[in-house]
């Protein structure tokens, strides 16, 4: 799968959701979301890349 797969995965989104949503997350991240998640280790890194994108966007628009 590539990225872009990987951003229509419903894991990946999930993921990324409560990533975006934690406060204090756990490190390392990686193995974290892997273990809680069951995704790869591309999965887990789109899911934080995506995370983060939603907390910008949380920032700049509400």
């Amino acid at each position: 799968m590539t990225g872009a797969d990987h951003e229509n995965n419903d894991s990946v989104m999930q993921a990324a959701q409560w990533l975006a949503d934690e406060k204090d997350p756990p490190r390392p991240i990686i193995p974290a979301l892997r273990s809680r998640f069951s995704l790869s280790t591309l999965e887990a890194t789109e899911a934080c890349a995506m995370a983060q994108r939603f907390r910008v966007n949380r920032k700049a628009f509400g």
